[in-house]
């Protein structure tokens, strides 16, 4: 009843509708289904914006939208800065069919003076939470001077670069192979067989190599696991080369490796709140208008294009954690993963439920369900504006990119220490540590 009061609430015409910041934080809070758009383009959206606001700008709304908020009578809240995008980007909103969109009172000024925060940044809440759960979980890691100097010694290692495998080739760790986030506790005893080889997980920056070695230790690998300290970044600041045009991947894991994996993927789902769901179940999930529905292949992007359920979308398990607001546009909806492996999408679910998602399901059995191939759309992939193709084409590919360089500015400036992010982090991740605490293994003796 409190969340169809909550819907209508929203449901008047944009054009007589102004929301006040204080109902939006309410509805965050309460766990009522809520967009909170940022129709500004990336760049201003990046420079501050609410915690759990999400981009979409204006001129991709159309082609964006579908994917981004799936069901159209869900409550959406729409903002700018004073640009006067926001009025139209409720009209269009409407045009296109939804019912309940409202406009932010005083736009992201409203925001502040109502006593909200604004952050910087782009895909906030997954980067905080990495800090956080290094904060918590005592993730290891280490600088890019020990690396370079353990691989001097020629020290028995693997180095795994959780990041998509277009950055990987782009600039990557000498020796290092591409294993994309979801990927690594899937494939890491075949990479890594001796329990004493060291397994160092590496990204651009930070968020990834955190999760990626944290997936690790919680999957309960023998193995010494270190994420490397600011990733690639990093390593160039303290003067090493990258390697260009890598190509080095994992292959299939084996079968005994296969099922030791889903077994410690399985557990820690279960650990932390994620439910299994049935074919027939699904449909019921796909049939309810009441509740917003996300179907995510969580595997890679090969993968999906040689084969997928109908209706699901392609959200590779390690971006989806750096970057769910890509995927998901509605927070505190439904969430249903799948993959062929049963690793893949239980180690992404047992994180998202950790981010603070409440309802996460993985659909192991496809039954019967349709099936189809080929890529996604273009616009449902979440392109690049062309002003940002020309910056990634002129960009010089050894620089790292603008908005990694916050993700090293945070910890640097002592983000994590001021009272005001503890409290954010308190409030938001609530859940999380609770959940961390039941996934933590035993400890190790080394």
């Amino acid at each position: 009843m409190k969340g169809d009061q909550h819907e209508r609430a929203f449901s008047t015409p944009h054009r007589n509708s102004l929301h006040h910041a204080a109902g939006v934080r309410e509805a965050l809070r309460a766990g009522h289904e809520i967009a909170l758009l940022d129709v500004r383009e990336e760049a201003p959206f990046a420079a501050g914006h609410p915690l759990f606001a999400v981009n979409l700008p204006l001129g991709r709304i159309e082609e964006r939208v579908a994917a981004l908020i799936p069901r159209k009578n869900v409550p959406v809240v729409v903002y700018d800065a004073g640009e006067d995008l926001a009025p139209r980007a409720a009209e269009l909103l409407t045009e296109l069919g939804y019912s309940a969109v409202s406009l932010l009172q005083g736009g992201l000024e409203g925001w502040r003076q109502s006593g909200g925060e604004v952050f910087i940044d782009v895909n906030v809440p997954s980067k905080a939470f990495g800090e956080l759960v290094e904060h918590v979980r005592h993730t290891p890691s280490l600088p890019a001077e020990d690396l370079h100097e353990r691989l001097r010694r020629n020290e028995d290692l693997v180095i795994l670069d959780a990041r998509r495998f277009s950055e990987y080739t782009t600039m990557s760790i000498p020796q290092g192979r591409s294993v994309p986030g979801a990927e690594l506790a899937l494939r890491v005893r075949d990479l890594a067989p001796s329990p004493t080889t060291t397994v160092i997980v590496n990204c651009a920056g930070r968020t990834r190599s955190l999760i990626g070695a944290q997936s690790l230790v919680n999957a309960g690998i023998p193995n010494p696991v270190y994420a490397l300290r600011n990733g690639t970044i990093g390593w160039t600041l303290a003067g090493f080369e990258l390697d260009h045009g890598a190509t080095r991947t994992a292959g299939a894991p084996t079968a005994v490796n296969h099922e030791q994996a889903r077994r410690s993927a399985l557990a820690l789902a279960q650990a932390t709140g994620v439910q299994s769901i049935t074919p027939q179940a699904l449909g019921d999930l796909v049939a309810d208008t009441t509740r917003t529905l996300y179907r995510l292949d969580v595997r890679s992007p090969a993968e999906y294009e040689a084969g997928h359920l109908a209706g699901f979308r392609s959200a590779p398990g390690g971006q989806l954690i750096q970057a769910t607001d890509e995927w998901v546009g509605v927070r505190h909806a439904t969430l249903v993963l799948t993959d062929t492996d049963g690793v893949r999408a239980h180690m992404t679910a047992h994180w998202l439920r950790q981010l603070g998602w409440r309802h996460v399901h993985v659909l192991d059995d496809w039954g019967d369900l349709p099936r189809t191939n080929g890529a996604e759309p273009a616009a449902s992939r979440g392109h690049s504006t062309p002003h940002q193709n020309w910056l990634r084409r002129h960009w010089p590919p050894h620089w790292p990119r603008p908005t990694h360089l916050c993700s090293l500015i945070w910890p640097a400036a002592g983000f994590f220490q001021s009272p005001y992010t503890r409290r954010v982090f308190s409030n938001t991740f609530s859940a999380v540590a609770p959940a961390l605490r039941m996934a933590r293994p035993p400890a190790r003796g080394a």
